[in-house]
């Protein structure tokens, strides 16, 4: 059995470190992540530059292969050029910080959780709703059970998105499965004036709940105290407008030839 670890923090976060030494107790652990941190890159991929691979140690240890590029590259190039092999899974993780609701399509982790799927592998990302030091030895051995969940009920075309609370062990209320909500990061841009008095912008803001945002959803859930788990794929059609746009085009299609 083989694993894809990869992650949006870099290589040498501790979410990572922890996803690492839990999952290497079922099997081969193959880690692929990007050399600095890639938080909120999307599902960007590099065409312009090389990309610039090196091995990663720490404390005299090899920790796998930093990637100067994105969570996808780093699975695009772990799967079909660094693997050597056939990948069972890929795991994207331990994020710092809850991907839920609009800023899943924002998110790094879970863009290259998505990448795998595309590329045709099972895939897991996995973040703890916490941007400060935390303890990640739980989210851990929660993605070790859920990576033996995905492998026993493959559901082809899907990327799974976990999130567990900030919370000890014993305060987490369950697991439930939901749908994505429509929380998003509310932004502001904080004006300042460097030394040389150049004008510039940092990007600041916090995620709040929508206004209208379901009970059942996975911002919602989260807050509660659940662990969340959302089914995710690619497809972003809205099929319910499909014959409503067909029938306007057909209608007034002398406008648009």
């Amino acid at each position: 059995m083989r694993y894809l670890l990869t992650n949006d923090d870099g290589i040498y976060a501790k979410g990572l470190a922890a996803l690492q030494h839990e999952l290497s107790q079922d099997a081969e652990c193959l880690v692929v992540a990007p050399e600095v941190e890639q938080s909120a890159v999307g599902h960007a991929i590099t065409l312009f530059r090389p990309l610039m691979v090196r091995k990663a140690r720490k404390n005299g240890a090899t920790l796998g292969y930093a990637v100067a590029g994105t969570p996808a590259d780093c699975v695009k190039l772990g799967i079909r050029a660094l693997a050597g092999g056939p990948v069972d899974l890929v795991v994207s993780g331990i994020n710092r910080g809850a991907n839920v609701g609009v800023n899943v399509l924002y998110s790094g982790t879970v863009s290259a959780a998505t990448e795998a799927v595309i590329l045709g592998v099972p895939s897991l990302a996995i973040s703890l709703d916490s941007h400060k030091e935390a303890d990640f030895s739980f989210a851990a051995r929660f993605a070790r059970r859920m990576a033996a969940f995905i492998l026993a009920n493959p559901s082809p075309g899907t990327a799974v998105n976990v999130n567990i609370p900030a919370l000890p062990e014993a305060e987490i209320k369950g697991v439930v499965v939901v749908k994505q909500g429509r929380t998003r990061l509310l932004e502001n841009f904080e004006r300042r004036v460097d030394p040389r008095d150049n004008i510039y912008y940092w990007l600041a803001g916090e995620t709040q709940l929508a206004a209208d945002e379901s009970p059942d959803s996975d911002a919602c859930a989260l807050r509660q105290g659940y662990v969340t788990i959302t089914p995710l794929h690619s497809d972003l059609t809205r099929y319910e407008l499909l014959e409503d746009f067909r029938g306007r085009l057909r209608d007034g299609q002398d406008r648009f030839l």
